[in-house]
């Protein structure tokens, strides 16, 4: 088996992504400044350095076969608000995260990208080759880092697949702070006896996937014999809800306030995944919120 990097393993993605790992029986060295992250998520058989992206010394790498690189500053409006420090942590850090890979001949390079890349996209169901045009910081710093991939690739042969991932549900999802997604927000206020606040009318719609699909993507990434160019490719379900939806599925109480400037729809078209990839979606989001309920005490 070989030796694996995960930046950001602590996270939600990355610490499941880790688990999965080291059950594959990977070798696995954890990067992860806890800024998000969670100790406690981290998987006791990994090897952790509490480090920044900037932080990390290129003997790092050293051995490394595979390195996926999901530590991010994430979340559109705080990086409308603070657009310099999301540039040095995910365009610079990813820089050097690359040219250290490329320094120490790892074989392969996964990028956690977005679909937040497509922005304003009027192209349903949207396909990888869609206008890019980011409306925030932090999509613009998804977007550069696939440039810089593709750009690795083409120029010091390093593999590269850059990962788009839509709106990511499952276990340790976080249910507070900036980097809450809209399931985790109304899951706080659920469990706090509080209505689930919707912006505007509700009915954006979001195509939902779960974590558990998405690790197996970045597994799949690492071993396709297809890929490796910079290649981008979606993840997502193929199938999305409008926020009524969800918080229907969810149940309880909800108050409307007025709407934010964002996308009305995310809708992946994954037959590139199946393609490339071998990969499809597994889990559908109303079959895990009936157990997810359950767990955490809604019903």
């Amino acid at each position: 088996m070989s030796k694996m990097l995960v930046t950001g393993g602590c996270g939600f993605i990355g610490s499941n992504l880790v688990d999965q790992l080291i059950d594959d029986g990977h070798e696995v060295v954890v990067i992860d400044d806890l800024s998000t992250g969670k100790e406690k998520n981290l998987n006791p058989k990994a090897e952790f350095h509490a480090l920044g992206l900037l932080q990390i010394g290129e003997n790092r790498l050293e051995g490394i076969d595979t390195v996926f690189h999901l530590a991010a500053k994430a979340r559109v409006q705080p990086s409308i608000e603070d657009p310099m420090t999301y540039h040095n942590t995910n365009v610079t850090g990813t820089l050097k995260l690359l040219q250290d890979s490329v320094k120490h001949k790892v074989r392969r390079f996964i990028f956690s990208s977005s679909s937040s890349v497509y922005g304003m996209t009027h192209t349903f169901p949207t396909t990888e080759s869609s206008t890019k045009s980011p409306i925030s910081p932090y999509a613009a710093n998804k977007y550069i880092g696939e440039i810089y991939c593709k750009t690795f690739s083409e120029i010091y042969n390093l593999e590269t697949i850059c990962l788009r991932y839509f709106n990511v549900y499952g276990e340790r999802q976080p249910t507070e702070g900036a980097y809450c997604t809209v399931m985790g927000i109304f899951v706080r206020q659920l469990l706090e006896g509080n209505p689930m606040t919707i912006n505007g009318d509700g009915e954006q719609r979001r195509d939902f996937t779960y974590v558990g699909d998405i690790v197996r993507g970045n597994i799949l990434a690492s071993t396709s014999n297809k890929v490796g160019k910079g290649e981008p490719i979606n993840l997502g379900s193929g199938i999305n809800y409008s926020v009524n939806e969800l918080a229907s599925l969810l149940g309880g109480d909800r108050v409307y306030r007025e709407s934010v400037f964002e996308p009305k729809v995310s809708l992946a078209d994954n037959k590139l995944a199946l393609g490339l990839l071998g990969w499809r979606p597994q889990t559908k989001l109303e079959d895990w919120i009936l157990k997810y309920k359950k767990d955490i005490g809604l019903v």
